[in-house]
């Protein structure tokens, strides 16, 4: 479907001229006509696949269309991470810039009376994370009562980060008579009820997990977990890496990792949710800038995040989830561009390995670097007391009676 086709109004399809959109994607293209009918729509679409026009552009239509004068918002834009709603601002600021509609940014680490500000001003459209949100409906300065669309991005990213009871709390003092469009990269029990409870007979709309482009390619190094840094920094000495983009499992994992990497020479920057927002920012500028070759992450740098050039992703520790996996590699080859995929592979990861190459549909090459040694022992503070070993035997065998006993009478 291309844009020309869609009944739009003039300034929006300047806008959307001036971006350089020309073709639907396919989640633009299932998504657009039924939202501008004002259906709800439950979208399953993973990063990377354009769903922030796809529920923009209808919803910017819409309230061009809508004659209701307020100052209160009529559409509600709730996401997972600031860095999100930093980005989708600006691409509605885009798309709006033609108009006079009014847009905000509500996220945490942004000064409280800058945010109260705008709000009373009047504003249209808040993108918000939903407890800097939920803070301001409870100190009762945004009124929900003239709402008429709800957005909820990365669903299953907000119930990973435990904001489920913040957006319950939220979508249950908006008007009843509006549109709720939910879009989420997979479809857990918990964000399927939510569904339920606050849609009315949504429209389906399911995009299979595309596969990373041909251009990735994508590899896998075995390595006993004591001697992953050591790896990691010998891989930035033997391979040619631009910029890279390196995910670990745990905010304090990053930040040894960040430590380790600068006191080696890597000129190195580090995000994850301690971070003051100021600080986050500086972090990805200077990552995008060049300032610094290699970006430490948790998770939340895995979605939303529009970095380009980056060169190599490298799991430091694998993901949780297979499904996840295609999403932090897809950080790098954007546009078809050549691009590099690394995990960092311990005995402990063999299961979920198995399950990405079962998504993959492919065996991913093994590696191993040359002139590394593989044969360093565990030093001696890294192994378990033998008073630990016994202490995990004898609660597992306490565990096993106690399960035995429970089932005993169920045969």
């Amino acid at each position: 479907m291309l844009f020309t086709e869609l009944t739009l109004s003039q300034s929006l399809h300047q806008a959307i001229q001036s971006m350089g959109f020309t073709e639907a994607t396919p989640i633009q293209t299932q998504t657009i006509a039924p939202a501008l009918a004002g259906r709800d729509i439950i979208g399953c679409a993973q990063t990377g696949t354009g769903k922030t026009a796809a529920f923009l552009i209808p919803a910017i239509e819409r309230m061009l269309q809508d004659n209701t004068k307020t100052n209160n918002p009529r559409l509600i834009v709730l996401v997972p991470t600031r860095e999100l709603v930093i980005q989708v601002t600006d691409q509605a600021r885009q798309l709006a810039g033609g108009s006079p509609l009014r847009i905000t940014p509500i996220y945490g680490g942004h000064r409280m009376k800058t945010q109260i500000d705008a709000l009373k001003r009047g504003v249209d459209m808040v993108i918000a994370t939903p407890g800097r949100l939920l803070d301001h409906m409870q100190r009762r300065n945004i009124r929900f009562q003239d709402v008429k669309i709800v957005v909820l991005d990365e669903a299953d990213r907000m119930l990973d980060m435990g904001f489920l009871p913040d957006i319950k709390d939220i979508i249950r003092v908006m008007p009843h008579e509006r549109q709720t469009m939910l879009f989420s990269a997979t479809m857990p029990p918990p964000i399927l009820s939510l569904a339920r409870q606050f849609q009315q007979d949504p429209v389906k709309i399911e995009l299979n997990i595309s596969r990373p482009p041909d251009t990735i390619q994508q590899s896998l190094y075995p390595v006993p977990k004591h001697l992953k840094i050591h790896l990691l920094m010998a891989l930035f000495k033997q391979i040619e890496v631009e910029s890279a983009l390196v995910f670990t499992a745990t905010k304090q994992e990053a930040d040894i990792i960040t430590r380790q990497l600068n006191e080696a020479q890597f000129k190195t920057a580090c995000i994850h949710s301690d971070f003051q927002q100021r600080e986050r920012e500086q972090a990805l500028e200077g990552f995008r800038s060049g300032q610094y070759r290699i970006l430490v992450a948790t998770n939340i740098a895995s979605r939303g995040l529009d970095i380009e050039g980056i060169s190599h992703v490298i799991n430091y520790d694998v993901p949780e989830q297979a499904e996840e996996y295609i999403h932090r590699i897809g950080r790098t080859a954007r546009a078809e561009a050549l691009g590099a995929a690394i995990s960092l592979v311990t005995q402990d990861d063999e299961g979920m390995i198995h399950r990405i190459e079962y998504l993959l549909d492919r065996k991913l090459e093994r590696k191993l670097l040359p002139d590394f040694n593989y044969d360093v022992p565990v030093p001696s503070w890294a192994k378990p007391s033998a008073e630990s070993i016994a202490r995990n035997v004898t609660q597992s065998q306490s565990l096993s009676d106690r399960w035995r006993s429970m089932t005993r009478g169920r045969r």
